[in-house]
């Protein structure tokens, strides 16, 4: 992973539209968390906030009133952090359904 800072993004308007569809409260400690990840980097942020889940795919940890969610996301090149897939979790490990959507959506990814 990185160790400065990086730029976060939403891959496209999917994403936009899952992000949005989250409550207002896990929306403010997503964006709080992505905010200290483009401050700080992924690594300096480490757990509970980020974590690795398989291959190259990482995840953006978070809660609120309503749950648990995750951004899965994958670093592009030095500083660029790309957001695949966003939702809720109903169980304790990551779905695997989860983990396919966002491998399927790194090939649209411009480098």
């Amino acid at each position: 992973m990185i160790n400065k800072k990086c730029t976060v993004e939403l891959l496209d308007h999917r994403v936009e539209a899952e992000f949005n569809k989250l409550a207002k409260d896990m929306k403010a400690n997503c964006l709080r968390i992505i905010e200290l990840v483009e401050k700080l980097g992924p690594q300096a942020v480490g757990m509970p906030f980020v974590r690795p889940l398989v291959d190259k795919l990482w995840e953006i940890r978070f809660r609120g009133k309503g749950g648990i969610a995750r951004a899965i996301y994958q670093v592009i090149g030095v500083n660029r952090l790309v957001i695949l897939h966003i939702f809720v979790k109903k169980r304790q490990i990551t779905p695997r359904h989860a983990i396919n959507l966002a491998r399927k959506r790194i090939g649209v990814i411009e480098i």
